[in-house]
């Protein structure tokens, strides 16, 4: 089981579906803390509906990222929190968050990483022409993008498709590779060599595969 402490800056649609997985007994998390850096954000407001606790830490306040991060690891910790999950938190983490919490933080990124890296990635993406677009989720390290992929799933450009469109489908492909990931972490699956990520062998049934989108590791019932 996870003690997790979801960290958004937005609309937190991601971290609703982690809401809605985890009251289901689908995802193994408990949500300690959800953390959010602007306030006024709709994630917030989610976080109250579902009954869950929640902060607002305005970056803005803080003299510097230093003393921003170490409010947050603070009140992490003070929730019971040792996993961190992204959910779109659009801010750098320094090293010494990161530190803090080695091996347990997680991020969603909507692109295939290695390419488009940063926080246009998307866009960036469409805007290059490729012909396949995607999203993955990864480890975090020091440098942004960069850490082990966990999983990734990849969504082809449609004919007439415009950019919203698209990027609809990559955000249900991200509400679902998401927190596969994040309960193969719980069930201590996800095994790293090197840069590699090796899952371990489960017992669920593997789901139906998603329409016009590839997902590797292969996602399982519930997910």
């Amino acid at each position: 089981m996870l003690n997790a402490a979801i960290l958004a800056s937005g609309n937190g649609s991601n971290a609703q579906r982690m809401f809605d997985l985890t009251a289901a007994g689908t995802l193994s998390m408990n949500i300690r803390l959800v953390l959010c850096n602007r306030p006024g954000a709709r994630v917030l407001e989610r976080a109250r509906q579902a009954g869950l606790p929640s902060l607002c830490l305005d970056h803005t306040t803080f003299p510097d990222r230093e003393h921003f991060d170490r409010a947050m690891i603070a009140a992490i910790r003070e929730a019971g929190a040792d996993t961190i999950v992204l959910a779109g938190f659009m801010r750098m983490l320094t090293p010494e968050f990161l530190h803090a919490f080695p091996g347990r933080v997680i991020n969603i990124h909507p692109a295939l990483l290695p390419s488009f890296p940063g926080v246009h990635g998307s866009a960036d993406a469409n805007a290059y022409g490729v012909k396949i677009s995607g999203c993955t989720v990864h480890f975090v390290d020091e440098i942004m993008d960069h850490g082990a992929v966990i999983a990734q799933a990849a969504v082809p450009h449609l004919d007439g498709e415009d950019a919203d469109a698209l990027q609809q489908r990559i955000h249900t492909m991200e509400h679902r590779i998401y927190p596969q990931a994040l309960q193969w972490l719980a069930e201590n699956r996800l095994v790293l060599e090197g840069r590699h990520i090796r899952l371990l062998p489960g017992n669920r049934p593997l789901a139906t595969p998603p329409d016009n989108a590839l997902v590797w590791p292969p996602l399982e019932a519930g997910f």
